[in-house]
């Protein structure tokens, strides 16, 4: 997923939950950290980690490596596809990466990841067992990966140009909207959340399903503002549009910037996405990060980590121990109803390239 809105407003969210007994325990003043875990010894030499942009709080690595004495050296991707290039890589050198769960099927098919060591593990006991039973269907006893942080795909709409409750994707063609639908520039998540609309599995290998999809969505291109992804959400905040199909962590930013903004996840249902944490076959340091993965799972690590990056976490540990802000917001904490009708995007195989054919026409039209 991306991640790249909410730096400055998330400092500003730590500073105000400072007294508020939560997160912010995680270190006091001088630094040192309070964790939920036992603490680590020295384990030394370098870190190479792989992961989205602005998806971590940066002062929890500051607090890794002067605990640990490991060196982290963390590199920013883009997108999954960029991440599954580089660990297909022969000279990779990512000791742990952060891919969605679509690519751990591919990389797990591949034969490309180390199954994780849960003895060195013992902060995953924190993870949420609902969690863990919706990851265990693209990885199986989820024996290469542990999530790291979750969400849905929904609509993000202005209340005040958006009149009548959005409980179906059906708006997303309603004419009266003409020019101010933003579309998620994706293949999977618009296709994916069409096919839903549809009332088709978002992982339907159905040529006759996906021309369906493609054709309404060239259908719906009168009514589009764009295809985007990062500037929706400036957009939206500022008024521009009326709604656009996004993550749900950004939308929870959106809201946080403009009270005008709403989140639904139409019933029609939608996907539900995880990424994970995995170590390449080819990892150098493998303690390390080991140790990183049990670090991220303190509870008290964890919930600091969600609070920075408004992105929900797995981590029932860390869940215990947010501000009502969080846990009460059903943008961030979806209940079971919703997550009820939200599915997981799987593998396709090679039938990705009759997904990329049709997003190649309805760019093109």
């Amino acid at each position: 997923m991306k991640k790249f809105f909410c730096s400055v407003l998330a400092l500003l969210m730590l500073a105000s939950f400072a007294g508020c007994g939560s997160a912010n325990d995680a270190n006091n003043n001088n630094g040192e950290v309070f964790a939920d875990g036992d603490q680590y010894g020295q384990i030394g030499g370098e870190l190479n980690i792989l992961n989205w942009g602005e998806y971590i709080d940066p002062e929890l690595i500051t607090l890794f490596e002067e605990e640990t004495g490991v060196k982290v050296n963390y590199v920013e991707m883009t997108s999954n596809e960029e991440m599954l290039i580089k660990l297909k890589s022969s000279d990779c050198v990512y000791d742990m990466c952060f891919p969605s769960e679509y690519i751990i099927e591919q990389l797990i098919a591949s034969d490309l990841l180390m199954p994780l060591d849960m003895d060195k593990l013992p902060n995953a006991k924190n993870i949420a067992a609902d969690k863990l039973e919706i990851t265990d269907s693209f990885d199986p006893g989820n024996k290469y990966s542990l999530p790291y942080m979750w969400g849905t795909v929904g609509i993000l709409y202005n209340t005040k140009m958006v009149e009548e409750p959005v409980t179906s994707w059906s708006v997303l063609w309603d004419e009266k909207y003409a020019g101010q639908i933003w579309m998620y520039d994706s293949v999977r998540d618009s296709i994916g959340i069409t096919l839903k609309y549809l009332g088709y599995d978002l992982n339907t290998r159905n040529p006759e399903e996906i021309a369906e999809a493609r054709d309404l969505l060239i259908a719906q291109k009168p009514l589009r503002k764009g295809f985007g992804t990062d500037n929706m959400r400036s957009s939206m905040v500022n008024g521009k549009a009326a709604m656009a199909v996004i993550y749900s962590g950004d939308a929870f930013c959106c809201m946080d910037e403009n009270e005008d903004l709403a989140y639904a996840v139409p019933m029609e249902g939608s996907n539900v996405w995880f990424d994970n944490v995995v170590i390449p076959k080819t990892a150098k340091n493998t303690e390390a990060a080991h140790a990183f993965i049990n670090f991220l799972n303190d509870g008290a690590i964890a919930a600091r980590n969600t609070e920075f990056i408004y992105y929900s976490t797995p981590n029932q540990a860390a869940m215990d121990r947010l501000d009502e802000y969080f846990t009460e917001n059903e943008t961030y904490n979806p209940p079971k109803e919703v997550l009820d009708r939200c599915t997981v995007f799987h593998d396709l195989g090679e039938f990705v390239s009759v997904y990329n054919e049709a997003w190649s026409k309805i760019k093109m039209k």
